[in-house]
């Protein structure tokens, strides 16, 4: 009796593809950390991990763009030193920068979506310039409604630290970088794009 045995795969290459492309994504995150520096408006400093969420939800979507998000968290969490500055640990999610940190999955999500149409995976490279700043401006908003929550929250106990002041240091100072930082996400995109054809 004779078994003949073929080739299985266990996994498609379009999900194998995928994967590759989020721990990429995952990794460029915590490379973006170290481009950190601080900012004295404001207690979180100014990093280019907005690019690579911005980047990861344009070019993954959102199921593998927040999927990429979330391995960088992970990673950062069991002790890479990962986040701003080389910080590492679950203790950097409950600090006065936790809440950005916690937005960039759903920030990727969001932007994956808005900019996909949905939950499916398309080509961001169809997507119109209203598109793709549409979900980045959606983006930026859950970063900074995430961001200034947790830092009014870690730092709002102290009597001179107001709602007000911790929208103004921990989002409206931001503004004109991430303006910065979306040209920067166009000017990718659209140069990836032009290389594709």
């Amino acid at each position: 009796m004779s078994t003949e045995t073929g080739n299985v795969d266990l996994v498609g290459d379009e999900v194998a593809g995928n994967l590759a492309r989020t721990a990429v994504f995952a990794a460029l995150m915590g490379a973006f950390a170290f481009v950190s520096f601080p900012f004295p408006l404001s207690p979180a400093p100014v990093t280019l991990q907005v690019l690579g969420v911005f980047l990861a939800g344009i070019m993954l979507g959102p199921l593998w763009g927040g999927a990429a998000m979330l391995l960088y968290l992970l990673a950062g969490i069991l002790g890479a030193p990962v986040f701003a500055g080389g910080s590492a640990g679950l203790g950097t999610l409950f600090g006065a920068t936790g809440g950005y940190l916690v937005s960039y999955p759903i920030a990727a999500f969001a932007i994956g979506a808005v900019v996909h149409g949905g939950l499916e995976l398309g080509s961001y490279r169809e997507a119109g310039l209203p598109r793709l700043l549409g979900g980045m401006v959606v983006g930026t908003v859950v970063i900074y409604a995430l961001g200034v929550a947790g830092l009014y929250y870690v730092l709002g106990g102290s009597p001179d630290w107001t709602l007000t002041r911790a929208i103004v240091s921990g989002a409206l100072v931001f503004l004109p970088a991430e303006a910065v930082k979306m040209a920067a996400a166009l000017g990718i995109v659209r140069s990836d794009a032009i290389t594709a054809e």
